[in-house]
Parts: C-alpha cells; structure tokens; sequence
C-alpha cells in the first residue's frame, strides 16, 4: 500500500508564508510526477504546482511568483512554499503524485486526504 500525507496547513494573514510538506511511505519504487492541487467549495480541483523527477516545475498562473514546489526524492517528499498569500489561497490543497510500486512497471496515481490552508485577517 502507498500513502500520501500532507502537513503545515493553517491559518495565516494576508501576505504571510506556509509551507506545505506531503511525504510518501509504503511499498514505492520510484515516484514520478508529484503536485499541488487545491478546492474550493462548489469548485473543481485545480492544479497549483507540479515538478517532474527531474525537477522540471509548471504553476497556475494565479501563483506564480508566489508559491515554490520542490522535492526530496530520497525521502518521496514534495514541498509547496507558499509566500505573499491572499485570501484567494483559501482552500484544501491535495498533494498528487503518480507512484510505481516494488514489484509493477505500472505507475497509479496516489492522493493525500488533503490540508485546510486559510488566508483571513
């Protein structure tokens, strides 16, 4: 079995800083892309941030400038620095990433249960 969890959501005034972690455990060969998705109430899930395992990023045009993605790949972990949040930010953001595991040449994709990020005064 593969997990995906997320960490360092909250609450945060406009144009302060999170960063978000999601670490991958279980039976991982290798991960390929990872990413950033957010929801909103009656909203569909958008992508935020992704990176290749070869480091290549993309960003939403709402972000970029803003928010940060990287990876560790030897701990299957991928970060999202978020800076100069607005109150837009307002989410659950999900972490995503497609994951082979020991024993299947195949990648599925994998989500975390997601992090609340709020932005308010």
């Amino acid at each position: 079995q593969v997990q995906l969890v997320e960490s360092g959501g909250g609450l945060v005034q406009p144009g302060g800083s999170l960063r978000l972690s999601c670490a991958g455990s279980g039976s991982i060969r290798s991960i390929n892309a990872m990413g950033w998705y957010r929801q909103t109430p009656g909203k569909e899930r958008e992508l935020v941030a992704g990176i290749t395992s070869g480091g290549s990023t993309n960003y939403a045009d709402s972000v970029k400038g803003r928010f940060i993605i990287s990876r560790d790949n030897a701990k299957n972990t991928v970060y999202l620095q978020m800076n100069s949040l607005k109150p837009e930010d307002t989410a659950v953001y999900y972490c995503n990433a497609e994951v082979t595991r020991r024993g299947q040449w195949w990648s599925n994709e994998y989500w975390g249960q997601g992090t609340q990020v709020t932005v308010s005064s």
